[in-house]
């Protein structure tokens, strides 16, 4: 089952859920980013590593992060030993977004973990976690939405849209995304 939502306190659709320290920060990161790790070639994953546990990021291991990866706010990122974050792969990490142990986000995929309650005129944030499971892999442009799980060692397809949690060992695609067949296990 996906996550519940978690709704912010927002007066107006204009306002800022967000505080003013927190959103100076999300700047600085933003120009940080930009200046010193944007442009770096991919053996400099080290130093984009380090530039993201500076501003936060929970980094276990060696993960990796491609230069053309965008990481919303950071500190609400989490990675595994040998997860990957690919080239325009986007961890909209406006609420926790985790990446397990060997699990791929291949190029121009997006982690969303915030949308909007629209039944409401003040139209606030609502977030809540996009995890995707040790071993799995996400396909090229696909969408998950907030609150989705991706079970460990399961393959959804390229432009799939991920709007419920995908169980481990599957192949799943689609929008909707749907369960197609179990994934065989890994020979030794």
């Amino acid at each position: 089952m996906s996550a519940p939502l978690h709704t912010h306190a927002q007066a107006t659709q204009f306002a800022s859920p967000w505080t003013f320290g927190q959103r100076v920060r999300a700047l600085a990161w933003e120009y940080v980013w930009a200046t010193l790790c944007a442009w770096t070639p991919k053996p400099a994953n080290p130093w984009r590593l380090f530039v993201l546990r500076a501003f936060g990021a929970t980094l276990h291991g060696k993960p990796f992060v491609h230069q053309r990866a965008r990481v919303q706010i950071p500190w609400n990122l989490t990675m595994h030993d040998r997860a990957a974050l690919g080239d325009g792969a986007n961890a909209y990490s406006l609420g926790p977004v985790e990446i397990g142990a060997r699990a791929t986000v291949a190029q121009e995929a997006y982690l969303c973990a915030g949308t909007h309650d629209f039944s409401s005129a003040a139209l606030p944030l609502q977030t809540a976690p996009v995890r995707v499971g040790e071993g799995a892999f996400i396909g090229a442009r696909a969408f998950l939405m907030p609150g989705v799980t991706v079970g460990a060692r399961s393959v959804v397809g390229a432009m799939s849209v991920v709007t419920r949690d995908v169980p481990p060992d599957v192949f799943a695609a689609g929008n909707p995304c749907k369960v197609l067949r179990p994934r065989p296990p890994a020979s030794s």
